[in-house]
């Protein structure tokens, strides 16, 4: 009940003062940015969070929320006209979404996702609600040996999510990122490490900075790689009609959003998995899987609806954790602790209604969605339109900008240049990024809890491995690992073969 009158107090703030307005312009910039191909909800994220850097906490938080909600939804837009998804997230949307505009469905296609978000986000929302205080009271029992391994199995389950046809590639990414964590002063007696003498590096190197170039000047140097696409020009049909045919598929909606809200769940994997994992189920389930990809209003659904469930499915695990669900969620966390909000195992203890004001955050950033993604559809056409060589100029300086304006360093300035040349170079090379930024994230989590857990132990290993949360995760994580290579995976299909043969040699037998 406490937590219900938490949620319908910071409803009733939010519509009755300013921070409405917070809420409407936050989501439609973030439709705008994740519309534009190249910028992504982790570039809009990383790059608001340095402008409301001197905000009140709460107001800050609020607009990063809406604007990462509004993102992944707009990135629905470039995927269904142009053929690009505009965030990673929406992939899977070009699929079938892509086909319905070239049909002369656009707006149909377009009120189909607008349907699917908005479901999605909700039934996150409602999981958010329900599942962040029980998982806080679980992980109250949680200590520095199983944070170790929780740190440990978010790496590995980002590298392998990510980058599923060499996860080699992925938990490389991943330790990279852990390896420059443990750049600068340690936090236990502040002994500097890897600074070689230099007062720059013993600060170490600061998450924004490194996000921006990893997200946004790899992003925007890849983009002016790419050849231009056009808009499709086809009038726009009914958004209604499009709304009416989406809620003919009601058990795919509520399927894909628990799928989605599950894979936000899982730290490191986030939205783009949310989709794909819909989509897959959906097509499997279906009585019409051969329209799929071809402009199926049950996959478009899907995967849209999927998508928005994974965003407060990974604040789940951000909030009681203190484990990003996903790059964008990274950077929400990173915002948190910068306004003094403590996410983790105590922050039911600490300041239980906050989580209800996050669920209201993320009520209001739906709505607020739904409402300016159907009204201002048209316009929002026209913001596809912006020559890429126009863009990029502006975003670069952005990212400049935003690089020094977090702590006034011509350093951070050089951290953000060099991380978007390595990252550019890296995705050539077909090495995900999410990894990258998470184990940056989590290095922290890491290097603190197995220093910890050794001061405990008086420099035992043992309860590392001994204790029962402490013995599941690392068990999982080496199971993870071992299904992972393809010798173990040959023989596993091999021994799967042979039980598959042995019933019809055996059927053989007794005909004869």
């Amino acid at each position: 009940m406490s937590g219900l009158l938490s949620f319908l107090s910071a409803i009733g703030e939010i519509v009755t003062s300013f921070a409405l307005i917070d809420v409407i312009w936050a989501t439609l910039l973030g439709i705008v940015v994740g519309s534009l191909p190249g910028l992504t909800a982790t570039l809009g994220v990383a790059l608001m969070t340095t402008l409301t850097f001197n905000f009140d906490g709460e107001r800050a938080i609020l607009i990063l929320i809406c604007m990462y909600v509004g993102a992944i939804y707009g990135g629905s837009r470039s995927a269904i006209l142009l053929n690009i998804p505009g965030t990673p997230a929406n992939a899977a949307t070009a699929l079938d979404g892509f086909p319905l505009a070239r049909a002369g469905k656009a707006g149909s296609a377009m009120a189909i996702a607008t349907t699917g978000s908005f479901f999605g986000s909700l039934i996150g929302m409602m999981a958010l609600a329900l599942i962040a205080p029980m998982l806080a009271e679980v992980a109250l029992s949680f200590g520095a040996f199983e944070f170790f391994w929780l740190a440990v199995f978010g790496v590995l389950v980002a590298g392998q999510l990510t980058a599923l046809d060499d996860p080699i590639k992925g938990w490389i990414a991943g330790f990279l990122g852990l390896f420059v964590a443990m750049i600068g002063q340690e936090g236990i007696h502040g002994v500097a490490r890897f600074a070689y003498g230099n007062t720059d590096f013993s600060g170490g190197i600061g998450l924004l900075p490194a996000m921006v170039g990893a997200f946004g000047l790899a992003e925007i140097l890849t983009v002016m790689r790419q050849s231009n696409y056009e808009v499709v020009r086809s009038e726009l049909d009914s958004l209604w009609g499009g709304i009416k045919e989406a809620l003919r598929y009601k058990v795919t909606a509520v399927r894909s959003g628990l799928i989605g809200t599950f894979m936000g769940l899982i730290p490191g994997v986030g939205e783009d998995m949310g989709a794909w994992a819909s989509y897959a189920v959906a097509r499997i389930r279906s009585d019409k899987s051969e329209e799929f990809g071809k402009g199926s209003v049950d996959g478009l659904l899907a995967a849209e609806t999927g998508n928005n469930a994974a965003v407060p499915g990974a604040l789940i695990p951000v909030l009681t954790l203190a484990v990003p669900g996903s790059a964008p969620a990274a950077v929400l966390l990173a915002a948190m602790i910068i306004h003094g909000v403590r996410p983790g195992p105590l922050i039911m203890i600490e300041s239980p209604e906050f989580v209800y004001h996050v669920v209201a955050m993320v009520f209001m950033a739906t709505c607020a969605m739904a409402l300016v993604g159907l009204i201002l559809t048209k316009p929002l056409l026209l913001v596809l339109r912006v020559r890429r060589e126009i863009m990029m100029p502006i975003i670069f300086v952005l990212c400049t900008v935003g690089a020094f304006a977090i702590a006034s360093r011509l350093f951070d300035v050089w951290i953000m240049l060099f991380f978007g040349l390595a990252g550019f170079v890296l995705r050539e090379l077909k090495y995900p990024m999410a990894p990258l930024i998470l184990g940056i994230v989590l290095g922290d989590i890491l290097d603190k809890s197995l220093r910890r857990g050794l001061v405990l132990s008086d420099g035992d290993l043992t309860p590392f491995f001994t204790r029962p949360i402490s013995m599941v995760l690392w068990i999982v994580a080496a199971l993870f690992i071992l299904l992972s290579m393809p010798f173990v995976r040959r023989w596993i299909s091999g021994a799967m073969d042979m039980k598959k043969t042995k019933p019809a040699a055996s059927d053989e037998t007794r005909s004869q």
